[in-house]
C-alpha cells in the first residue's frame, strides 16, 4: 500500500512528466536508424520513471546486444552524447528533494534514475 501511495505522489509531483519526456526521447531515437538501439533503453527508463517504487535496476545477464563489448561501446557513446547531462539533472533534482524528510524516498529514486541514465544499455528494470 505504501508503494502505491509513493508511486501516486511521484507521478503527481513530476514523475508523469519525466516518464513522458523519456518516452518522447525514445520515439525520437526510434525515428533515426542510428538511435534505434537506444530507444528500448529510453522506454525502459520511462516505465521506471513513471512508477519507480517496487522496482529495481539490474544488469542483464546472458549473451545479447547490450551485455557484451558492443553494449559497452554503445554505453560509452550514450554517456558522451546524453548520459552525463541527464544523470546530472537527476542528481540536481535529487539534491533538492533530499532537503526534506518527505522527499528522501523521491531523492533515492532520482539517484537510481541518474544511475540508469549514465549507461542504460545492458540494464533492465524488474519488480521487487
Amino acid at each position: 500500500m505504501i508503494r502505491f501511495i509513493l508511486n501516486v505522489l511521484w507521478a503527481i509531483c513530476g514523475g508523469l512528466a519525466m516518464a513522458f519526456g523519456w518516452f518522447v526521447a525514445g520515439v525520437l531515437l526510434a525515428i533515426t536508424i542510428v538511435g534505434l538501439p537506444y530507444a528500448g533503453a529510453a522506454w525502459r527508463i520511462a516505465g521506471f520513471a513513471l512508477w519507480p517504487f517496487g522496482k529495481e535496476i539490474v544488469r542483464r545477464e546472458g549473451p545479447d546486444l547490450g551485455t557484451g563489448a558492443l553494449g559497452g561501446l554503445m554505453n560509452i557513446i550514450w554517456f558522451i552524447l546524453a548520459g552525463w547531462w541527464l544523470a546530472l539533472g537527476h542528481v540536481v533534482v535529487a539534491a533538492a528533494e533530499a532537503v526534506s524528510i518527505i522527499g528522501i524516498p523521491f531523492a533515492i529514486k532520482d539517484v537510481q534514475l541518474a544511475y540508469i541514465a549514465l549507461a542504460p544499455i545492458g540494464r533492465d528494470v524488474r519488480r521487487v
